[in-house]
């Protein structure tokens, strides 16, 4: 029967496909129903979740009667779940983006390399020394699909990720992912050491000038059947799915374009090459047109492609008037030439090519480098805002903050401008209706905005206006503005004191309101709420952002002023200092809460002292955030304003608890631990929580250099800790009459919360302090019963090493406190070794050994100069050492049973040069004489015979033998992980 009578055949067979719910894998191996089963399209599992199943169960690793993990046996079982998971990749005829979407890296790169190995691609052997012309149709599209995909994955890896919202934390599953972001990164890595390679085998595939044929269900179970027959029927030109030259071409060249672009953004010479594969991708979807199976190109990512080429590399045999507006804008940007910008923005206009956001991005990049000092620009940037905003109106849309903005003082230059660019984007004798009322009703708003008569009058009589408005609304228009009262003209005297600032007219309020959440001027923001309260008595102005947002403390108070304007003011100008604060604007922030200050001293001493209260908050995330960065002291003023802030008994002052958080933690950074131990006043001590926690935090770095027993402050602080991260346990009964338990995680039993305490901490950055506060956790961490390997610190004696109620400690959140403070520490200091240790030690214990490895090797390199210097012994201890030949006194039984494991042969004896203990060398001579291993006995016997090994020599050439060896060793181990 041939292939396609095989094919048909299964594709009408009645039989039902619904393997059982268990086991189902076992279930298609077994009966070989894989293929009515995708013929069938069973909905569970989906199909490409099939080779993850595969996959996952033919790479398991066995345990053996020792119960050691061995690597996957190489069995007949997993033979065939392999070649399962290859015949679903050719049921989905080897679509790179089908696989991609649903398929990890490590799966993928897994899959692909099982079809090599199937397709006869000897192993070892670099695809760039290949011949595709002489290998066989199959082997060589087996290559092309593998450097493809390599090239597509390098690609997308160099695209930004939205990370995933985390869910609940679960150490198993975070470890698995954790693993499984390690073993894509390392493929990455190797694929981009390929890259140059892959891009040569690709480029050699565009020479090719057969047809190639890819692997099929059927041919896949032919060499499975006959796995001998390599000249057979599967390595002709007539097996498999056909691949026409035409089809494989484009594909490749689009995946070589893309890899072009991506590599353009570090030499722009290269973009020339992304535009040429891109547009030959092109000629040949034409050529193909829809009968293609295997090409399947985005052809409106490949438009975009080609668009953005034809900017970052215009063609040579192409005039301007050839050029798209893109390529004239991003010329006319690089050359400087910004007024052909504006031009290209009034044409655009009449013809709505470019699109908005393009538009508006170009005006991002203009103002950025305005700001930046250039203030040649700044015309540049109210032309081409004008012409935005012409567009803007001309479709619909509402009128920009940034034309408000800029519009606030016009004059005459701006206002001929505006009307030459209104002229311009409209034809008026072939405009729509609804184009010419958008704009007479733009100009009429732009007259009723207008304070001088002059320009309005500038605007009233221009062709355009005239044309476009009826001669009775004009009219009504310029009576109107006749009529209106005079305004005093800001421009002509400066504002000498925060009262002074009149009131001016408005356009509207919507725009009044606009310009008030954007202003971080406290005289503007005062003059626009003067104005907006002048035209309404109604509403409430505090209530215009939700953004604006006000500690509840404060916002009781506040909201209780009688006068609504003042009340406004107050309130606003708080919650703009506030937010600037939080987003690190300090200056700003500075300048609304001294206004804020002067304001309220005159009416509320309550105020005042909050205003006062915030501005110490301020001043001292200013000074961390600035010279505090480099080591420079706090003023002496500053440190005085933050202890009458902690001494401070005023009653029914209002407090935000942040205000002596950050205060104690201050104390605790420049190391005040003299007042905080012997000067706080006894009833803050009691009061104040985060005083208590710095006062005995400070107390304990004070003892340290004493006694063991005098330490009576570290049970103190232990204790706090521990009641901290306690849970409280209720009993609740359910409908059925039981009781049961109930574990609430944040606990009310200690002085504050978990998270509470954990914010306090990130924002300590004294290492004695962060070195103390981490050994106790990591220290009430180890003192659970079931801990298997401990994990190590500093300081870590100090602690009591049982707690009397263990069931009442929640280990978990314990752990999880453990892991977040080492990345904050590491993130103030990442080359203190002591917290690299605890780090390394975190992923020993829970079994990630790559990581833990790379961690410990981290720690030992910037103690010793990059292994150039002895690594301290208290930093590699005994439980640290990495081989048994590092220890204090060898252990010869574990080395040797360590040599005698059947997975430890490969490309062992690379590293005999770094052994220099002679008796190992002698039993590796020994084991490699009983196996029959010849060259690796030679070798064996050459590292024993190095004379500086010589058991005669003196002590000091031996341990200087050993050092450079131990040096060598770990330095090749390091360049491995770093």
């Amino acid at each position: 029967m041939s292939a396609e009578a095989a094919d048909r055949e299964a594709a009408t067979s009645s039989r039902p496909c619904t393997p059982p719910q268990t086991c189902w894998f076992e279930f298609l191996l077994e009966e070989s129903l894989l293929e009515k089963h995708l013929r069938k399209a069973c909905p569970d599992p989906a199909p490409v979740q099939l080779i993850v199943q595969f996959l996952e169960q033919a790479s398991k690793p066995s345990v053996n009667e020792q119960n050691q993990v061995q690597p996957p046996p190489d069995n007949k079982r997993n033979r065939v779940l392999k070649l399962l998971a290859l015949k679903v990749a050719a049921h989905l005829k080897w679509d790179l983006d089908i696989l991609e979407k649903s398929l990890s890296v490590p799966v993928l790169n897994m899959l692909l390399n099982e079809l090599l190995c199937i397709s006869k691609v000897p192993p070892g052997t670099k695809h760039v020394d290949m011949d595709l012309s002489a290998l066989p149709p199959t082997t060589a599209m087996a290559i092309l699909l593998y450097n493809r995909w390599a090239i597509r994955t390098i690609v997308q890896s160099s695209f930004p990720v939205k990370q995933a919202k985390p869910g609940p934390p679960q150490l198993n599953v975070m470890n698995q992912m954790q693993q499984e972001k390690e073993l894509t990164e390392n493929i990455l890595k190797v694929l981009k050491e390929q890259a140059a390679d892959c891009i040569l085998v690709l480029e050699a595939a565009l020479r090719l000038n057969k047809d190639l044929y890819v692997h099929t269900m059927r041919t896949l179970d032919l060499l499975a059947v006959e796995p001998g027959t390599v000249n057979g029927e599967t390595e002709n030109s007539t097996a498999g799915l056909k691949i026409r030259t035409e089809e494989m071409q484009c594909q490749v060249c689009y995946d070589l374009g893309a890899a072009y672009f991506q590599q353009g953004s570090t030499d722009s010479a290269i973009y020339e090459n992304a535009r040429e594969k891109f547009f030959r991708t092109k000629e040949l979807l034409a050529e193909i047109g829809s009968l293609s199976l295997h090409c399947t190109i985005d052809e409106k990512r490949l438009a975009g492609y080609c668009q953005a080429c034809d900017v970052l590399v215009p063609s040579s045999d192409n005039n301007s008037q050839q050029l798209t507006p893109y390529s004239q804008v991003h010329i006319c940007l690089r050359s400087g030439s910004y007024q052909e910008v504006v031009q290209i923005f009034i044409e655009d206009n009449l013809t709505f090519t470019l699109p908005v956001q393009f538009r508006q991005s170009v005006l991002r990049e203009l103002f950025q480098k305005a700001q930046q000092g250039n203030e040649a620009l700044d015309e540049i940037c109210f032309k081409i805002c004008v012409c935005n905003t012409v567009r803007d109106v001309l479709e619909g849309r509402t009128i920009s903050v940034q034309f408000n903005q800029l519009f606030l003082r016009p004059n005459k230059e701006k206002i001929d401008f505006l009307l030459e660019v209104c002229s311009r984007s409209i034809n008026v004798e072939k405009a729509s209706d609804s184009l010419k009322g958008n704009m007479a009703a733009f100009l009429k708003n732009v007259c009723l905005g207008l304070e001088d008569l002059q320009y309005v009058f500038m605007i009233s009589s221009h062709e355009l206006f005239i044309t476009l408005l009826k001669d009775e609304e004009r009219k009504l228009l310029v009576d109107q503005m006749r009529k209106r009262s005079p305004r005093v003209n800001l421009c002509i005297k400066p504002v000498t004191s925060f009262y002074d600032i009149p009131a001016s007219a408005s356009v509207n309020i919507g725009q009044l309101e606009h310009q008030l959440i954007l202003s971080v001027d406290p005289w503007r923001i005062r003059q626009i709420l003067i104005e907006l309260h002048g035209m309404t008595s109604e509403r409430q102005f505090w209530t215009v952002s939700n953004k604006w947002e006000v500690p509840s403390v404060y916002s009781s108070v506040i909201l209780g002023i009688k006068d609504n304007l003042t009340r406004d003011l107050v309130y606003i100008l708080m919650a703009k200092g506030l937010h600037c604060s939080t987003v690190k604007d300090f200056p700003h922030s500075k300048q609304l809460f001294t206004a804020c200050l002067e304001l309220v001293t005159e009416f509320s001493p309550k105020l005042r002292q909050v205003m006062l209260n915030e501005m110490l908050l301020l001043d001292i995330r200013t000074h961390e955030a600035g010279v505090g960065q480099s080591g420079e002291r706090p003023p002496s003023d500053l440190i005085s304003r933050v202890r009458g802030y902690l001494e401070m008994r005023l009653p029914d002052i209002p407090l935000r608890q942040v205000v002596a958080e950050e205060c104690v933690a201050f104390m605790l950074n420049w190391r005040e631990n003299e007042y905080l131990t012997l000067q706080v006043p006894a009833f803050l001590f009691q009061n104040n929580p985060y005083v208590k926690l710095g006062q005995l935090l400070a107390a304990t770095c004070k003892e340290l250099p004493g006694p063991k027993e005098s330490r009576r402050t570290a049970k103190d602080l232990w204790e706090v800790v521990v009641q901290i991260c306690s849970v409280s346990n209720q009993h609740k009964r359910g409908n059925d009459g039981r009781v049961s338990l109930i574990k609430q995680r944040e606990s009310t039993l200690g002085i504050m919360y978990r998270s509470e305490l954990l914010s306090f901490i990130k924002k300590l950055r004294e290492p004695l302090v962060l070195t103390i506060i981490l050994s106790l956790f990591v220290k009430l961490h180890n003192v659970r019963e079931d801990i298997v390997n401990d994990i190590t610190a500093e300081h870590i004696s100090i602690w009591p090493s049982s707690i009397p109620n263990l069931q009442s400690v929640d280990f978990e959140a314990v752990a999880i406190t453990v892991k977040e403070l080492v990345r904050y520490t590491l993130s103030i200091n990442p080359n203190n070794h002591a917290w690299l240790i605890i780090q390394a030690d975190i992923y020993f214990a829970t079994n990630q050994h790559s990581a833990a490895l790379h961690y410990y090797l981290q720690a030992g390199a910037v103690c010793s100069d990059f292994f150039n210097k002895a690594v301290p012994p208290d930093v590699y201890t005994d439980q640290v050492a990495i081989l048994c030949q590092f220890l204090r006194e060898i252990d010869y039984k574990t080395a040797f049973k360590s040599l005698q494991e059947q997975n430890s042969h490969d490309a062992m004896d690379s590293y005999y040069d770094y052994i220099w203990d002679v008796t190992i060398l002698e039993y590796l001579t020994y084991l490699h004489h009983k196996r029959g291993e010849t060259d690796k006995r030679q070798i064996a016997i050459k590292a024993i015979g190095q004379t500086e090994l010589n058991a005669s020599n003196p002590e000091e050439v031996l341990q200087l033998a050993a050092q450079r060896r131990k040096k060598k060793f770990l330095q090749a181990m390091a360049k491995l992980y770093f």
